[in-house]
């Protein structure tokens, strides 16, 4: 009933969102880039394999990016002290101050687009997106 307007505002607050990340982000990240950093900084632990899925992409693009990131000093590789075989993957110190600083743009970014509406219909848009991604959504403080 409603799937073609959900569709096109929904590919519209993505590419704003998508474009306004990549500008405020360059040139030292990108916005696929700050996902990978926010995806290991979520995780206790994080194998390459764990991102071929989170990325919805292939083991080469997975290796490529994290080969970037590691070039750029945002990530760092080590093989498991048990199990040669397992490699992890952990944030540096620059890949957590990239991660913080695209959290920030984003929250401001977001705050920004959704002052258009009242704080109660922020809550309730919260509430339903939740409903249809299955994510339930954490209790903010206001």
């Amino acid at each position: 009933m409603y799937s073609d307007e959900f569709a096109k505002m929904w590919f519209k607050l993505y590419k704003d969102v998508k474009v306004y990340m990549d500008h405020q982000l360059a040139p030292s990240l990108t916005e696929s880039q700050f996902t990978v950093l926010e995806y290991i900084q979520s995780h206790e632990r994080t194998k390459p394999s764990d991102l071929i899925h989170y990325l919805s992409t292939t083991p080469a693009a997975v290796t490529t990016m994290l080969d970037r990131m590691e070039k750029n000093g945002l990530v760092e590789r080590h093989r498991d002290n048990e199990d040669r075989r397992i490699v992890w993957v952990r944030l540096t110190d620059k890949g957590i101050e990239e991660c913080a600083r695209g959290k920030q743009l984003r929250e401001e970014f977001l705050n920004n687009y959704l002052g258009e509406i009242s704080v109660y219909n922020q809550h309730l848009l919260v509430y339903l997106l939740g409903k249809i991604t299955h994510i339930e959504p954490q209790q903010q403080s206001s």
